[in-house]
């Protein structure tokens, strides 16, 4: 018979966007169900990447800026577990912190959002689509140089109004938030993952804690999928092994099939002129090291020789 006692109360650090207290909400509720006698509450804030919206996340210093303050919630006892995207998740977590779960993925796609078109390909030369991702913007840019790529920042309601005002013919958002809020009504079209590779960890949520919290691990248990864990270490592993960030034109998207995951990934330039793609198949058991082959198959066509040009021009 398990002594296991859960915890009288749980407290969520998120961010307060929209999307970020839909995903903390959704962890408050499953947490409710598991522990109803446990009292689970959201603490919500504003981050670093919130406040400064006039700048490219690549130069601001990347996605860390969205989970630092949450961290520090953690590392004083404000809160217990902080709920992120785990698209926002920096490769190396600081010392200290440990990832607790990662939940179930969502659509990983990217997602075609326009008011007069309905795909990429039906853009007239010149049109503008905004995007703050350089993952996307290679991409974009490698199959169709004629567009003109514009950053493109704010939670996803604001980049929706300013698409709406006419600022852009068009915006790529990840399907999986837009899905959340419940505005699937505003996808015009899925981007297939062969002509866009998601960002590593697309769709899934992880769930942070301070690494002295072995209380902790125990009761977060129930909230992990261990496919979408297994898929997105192959990914952060990918990632890790070519010093991924947001300042990196990189992705990675794997799927599991029995006990085996298949992974896709890519390293490019900014403007999509220099492109690498590779597939790698392998066990589940090993995916983080899947990872890593599949970024060593890409550093041996040159994928390092991309990544220090772009270090060159940081």
């Amino acid at each position: 018979m398990s002594t296991f006692n859960p915890p009288a109360k749980l407290v969520i650090a998120s961010r307060e966007s929209a999307l970020a207290m839909w995903q903390a909400r959704h962890i408050q509720a499953r947490l409710q169900t598991l522990y109803p006698q446990c009292d689970v509450s959201i603490l919500g804030m504003t981050t670093t990447g919130d406040q400064i919206l006039d700048s490219p996340l690549s130069r601001i210093g990347g996605k860390g800026l969205f989970v630092k303050e949450l961290e520090n919630a953690l590392a004083d006892g404000r809160a217990d577990l902080a709920v992120h995207s785990m698209k926002d998740v920096p490769m190396h977590l600081p010392q200290g912190f440990t990832l607790a779960a990662t939940g179930e993925r969502e659509d990983p796609r990217d997602a075609f959002v326009s008011n007069t078109y309905s795909s990429l390909q039906e853009l007239p030369e010149g049109s503008i689509v905004g995007t703050s991702s350089l993952r996307r913007q290679s991409q974009i840019q490698a199959r169709f140089p004629h567009l003109k790529i514009e950053s493109l920042r704010g939670n996803v309601q604001t980049r929706l109004r300013k698409l709406d005002e006419g600022q852009y013919a068009a915006i790529i958002l990840a399907a999986a938030g837009l899905i959340r809020l419940e505005l699937g009504d505003r996808i015009k079209g899925f981007i297939d993952p062969a002509d866009s590779i998601p960002a590593v960890g697309q769709g899934a949520l992880g769930i942070e804690i301070n690494a002295s919290r072995k209380d902790l691990i125990d009761v977060l248990a129930p909230l992990n999928h261990v496919d979408t864990q297994l898929c997105v270490e192959a990914e952060r592993g990918f990632s890790r092994a070519l010093a991924g960030s947001c300042t990196v034109p990189l992705g990675a998207y794997a799927t599991k099939q029995g006990d085996n995951i298949t992974m896709q990934g890519f390293v490019a330039s900014v403007d999509g002129k220099q492109m690498l793609k590779e597939t790698v198949t392998g066990n589940a058991v090993e995916a983080e090291k899947l990872g890593q082959q599949l970024a060593q198959q890409l550093i041996s066509r040159g994928a390092d020789k991309i990544l220090a040009e772009l270090d060159g021009v940081k």
